[in-house]
C-alpha cells in the first residue's frame, strides 16, 4: 500500500502554484485579442471564436491523452518535457503568417500546455490528506492568477504592440520557468511505473463509470467552466458594443478575479473542514447571481464589475471543491481521475465559448446570458441529483 505523505513544504507549494499559473496563461491570451486577430486575418467574430475554441479543444485532447501519462512516468521529467513542447507551439503562433497556420499553432498550444494538470495531482499526491484541500486551493489560486493575469497581459499589450509578440514574450517566460522547475521541483518518489499506456487509456471509461464522485465533479466542472467562458469569450464584444471600449479594458476587468485568487486557500479549508457539497452549492449560487446582474444591469459598469467578481468566485469555488473531491479518490489513479475531470471541464469551456460567440452573433448580450442560464440549470440539476459528498475525510 502506498505510504501517506507527512508534509509538503511551502516552497514546493509556491513553486507549483507559480508554474501552473505561468503555463495555463498560454490558453487565455487569445480571449481579449480576438478582435485584433479578426482584423489582422480578415475574419468574422464567429470564426475567431472558433480559433479560441480550438485552443480549448486542443487542451481537452491533451488532458485526455497526455495527462494520464502522469500515472506512468516520473512527473518531474514529464512536466518539463511538456513545457518544452508548449514553448515550441507558442513560437509557432508568433510566426504564423495566416489564419490557417495560426489555427494549427493555437490548437498545439492547447494540446501541449497540460503541465498544470500534471502538477495539480502531483501536489495532491505529495500533500497529507487533511491538508490536501488547502494545498490544492493554493496551487489552484496560482492557476486562477495565471488565467486572470493572462487576460490583462494580453489585453493591455494588444493595445500597444502587435498581438503576435504576446506569444513571443510568453515563450520567453516559459523558458525561464523551465530552468527554475528543473532546479527546484521535487523529484517524483514513485519514479516510472510499469504500466501500459494503452491499458491506462482504456481504463478511463471504467474509472468514470464506477466513481459517482468523479461523475458529479465532471458534470459540475463542465457546466461551471462553460458559464465562465460564456462571459469571457464575449466580454470584448460587449465592451465595444455597449461602452465603445477596447481590448485593454477587457484585460483590466480580468484583474477583478483577484477575489477568487485570495479566496482559494480559504475555499480549500472549507472543503477540508466543512463540506464540498456546501462549496459546490455556493459555486452555482455565485455564478447564477453574476449572470442575473449581467443581464439586468450589465449596461452599467458597476453591474458588470460586481458580476465579474461573483463569477470568478463561483468558478473558483467549483474548481477547488471538485479538485479536492477528485484527488481524494485512489492516489494510484490520480492523474487519470484528473484527466477525466479536466477533460470534461475544458470540453465545457470550449462549448461555452462556441455557443456564446454564436449567441452574440444572433442576439447580442441577451443571447449570451440565455446560454449561461442553460448551463446553470444543468449545473443545479447535477448538484441536486448526483449529490457531492458531505465530507471527504472520516
Amino acid at each position: 500500500m502506498m505510504k501517506e505523505p507527512q508534509s509538503i513544504s511551502r516552497k514546493t507549494v509556491l513553486l507549483m502554484a507559480i508554474a501552473t499559473g505561468v503555463i495555463v496563461a498560454n490558453l487565455n491570451f487569445i480571449q481579449p485579442i480576438e478582435g485584433l486577430i479578426a482584423n489582422d486575418f480578415h475574419l468574422s467574430k464567429a470564426i475567431v471564436g472558433v480559433l479560441a475554441m480550438l485552443t480549448q479543444m486542443g487542451y481537452a485532447v491533451g488532458l485526455l491523452l497526455i495527462v494520464p501519462l502522469g500515472d506512468i512516468f516520473d512527473r518531474y521529467h514529464l512536466i518539463q518535457f511538456m513545457m518544452v513542447l508548449s514553448i515550441i507551439a507558442l513560437l509557432a503562433a508568433f510566426l504564423s503568417p495566416n489564419a490557417m497556420i495560426f489555427a494549427i499553432a493555437t490548437t498545439l498550444i492547447g494540446i501541449t500546455s497540460v503541465a498544470p494538470q500534471i502538477i495539480i495531482p502531483y501536489a495532491g499526491f505529495l500533500a497529507p490528506a487533511m491538508q490536501r484541500g488547502k494545498v490544492l486551493g493554493t496551487v489552484l489560486s496560482g492557476l486562477l492568477t495565471g488565467i486572470l493575469l493572462s487576460r490583462s497581459f494580453s489585453g493591455l499589450l494588444g493595445s500597444v504592440i502587435d498581438w503576435q509578440y504576446i506569444y513571443l514574450i510568453a515563450a520567453i517566460m516559459d523558458l525561464m520557468l523551465l530552468f527554475i522547475v528543473h532546479r527546484a521541483m521535487p523529484r517524483d518518489p514513485r519514479g516510472h511505473q510499469n504500466l501500459s499506456y494503452l491499458n491506462v487509456i482504456k481504463s478511463l471509461p471504467r474509472l468514470f463509470v464506477t466513481q459517482r464522485r468523479l461523475q458529479g465533479s465532471s458534470l459540475n466542472g463542465f457546466t461551471m467552466f462553460a458559464v465562465s467562458n460564456v462571459m469571457w469569450s464575449t466580454i470584448a464584444f460587449y465592451l465595444a458594443d455597449q461602452y465603445h471600449l477596447g481590448s485593454n479594458v477587457a484585460g483590466l476587468l480580468g484583474l477583478l478575479g483577484i477575489a477568487g485568487v485570495l479566496a482559494a486557500p480559504y475555499i480549500g479549508d472549507l472543503v477540508d473542514h466543512r463540506s464540498p457539497r456546501l462549496t459546490i452549492g455556493l459555486s452555482v449560487f455565485f455564478s447564477s447571481l453574476a449572470f442575473l446582474l449581467f443581464w439586468l444591469i450589465g449596461h452599467w459598469m458597476i453591474g458588470l464589475i460586481i458580476g465579474i467578481i461573483l463569477l470568478d468566485l463561483g468558478t473558483q469555488f467549483s474548481q477547488v471543491s471538485n479538485q479536492a473531491i477528485v484527488q481524494s479518490l485512489n492516489r494510484k489513479e490520480s492523474s487519470r481521475n484528473n484527466s477525466i475531470f479536466m477533460f470534461s471541464y475544458f470540453l465545457g469551456g470550449s462549448l461555452g465559448t462556441l455557443s456564446a460567440t454564436w449567441a452574440w452573433s444572433v442576439a447580442k448580450w441577451n443571447g449570451v446570458c440565455l446560454v449561461a442560464v442553460v448551463f446553470l440549470v444543468i449545473a443545479l440539476l447535477g448538484h441536486l441529483t448526483l449529490k457531492e459528498p458531505e465530507k471527504l475525510h472520516d
